[in-house]
């Protein structure tokens, strides 16, 4: 009898591991189309995306870089000379809209931009798998009718923030 509760127990834990296992295997490995929330999630962002972000209006706003980013992100940190020139060249430019995007609550988000000597005034709380940002840092540039135009990731060199500083000069005319 002890024999048959042993194989019986040892049977019960066994299915019950394969159980945990499928769980965790579905819950890590295959992710959701939709988030978890019901939005459509974008599997990795690039030229051509449409972006749906509420409470943006992309028309209004011309064109719109955001600017996705994290506290204790080093790249993000490291970054900070670069955007806090990106924000000087574009006040001139009303039709140019700059927009912090970050994975936490909005009070860190400003405190942090703030350290970093980065004057953005909207920002938002935003899941990264949403508007398909894989990483931190990474510059998407949205036109007026919310598709991206181009995406750079990861800190940039020189050249591409050249790129990044080209680009918002001649779509908006700013020169």
């Amino acid at each position: 009898m002890y024999k048959k509760i042993e194989l019986l127990t040892n049977l019960v834990m066994i299915i019950m591991a394969i159980l945990i296992g499928v769980v965790l295997i579905k819950q890590y490995l295959f992710v959701d189309a939709s988030g978890g929330d019901g939005r459509a999630v974008i599997k990795e962002v690039s030229a051509g995306s449409k972006i749906s972000m509420p409470g943006i209006d992309w028309e209004k706003n011309g064109k719109t870089l955001l600017l996705a980013l994290a506290p204790g992100c080093h790249f993000c940190s490291e970054s900070a000379p670069f955007y806090q020139r990106l924000v000087r060249e574009t006040a001139a430019a009303p039709q140019t809209k700059l927009i912090g995007v970050f994975p936490t609550p909005d009070s860190d988000d400003k405190n942090y931009l703030k350290e970093l000597g980065v004057e953005i005034n909207e920002v938002r709380q935003v899941s990264p798998g949403s508007i398909g940002v894989t990483g931190t840092p990474t510059l998407i540039l949205v036109n007026n009718l919310g598709v991206v135009t181009k995406v750079w990731i990861g800190q940039l060199q020189p050249a591409e923030e050249a790129e990044v500083l080209s680009e918002l000069h001649e779509q908006c005319d700013c020169n």
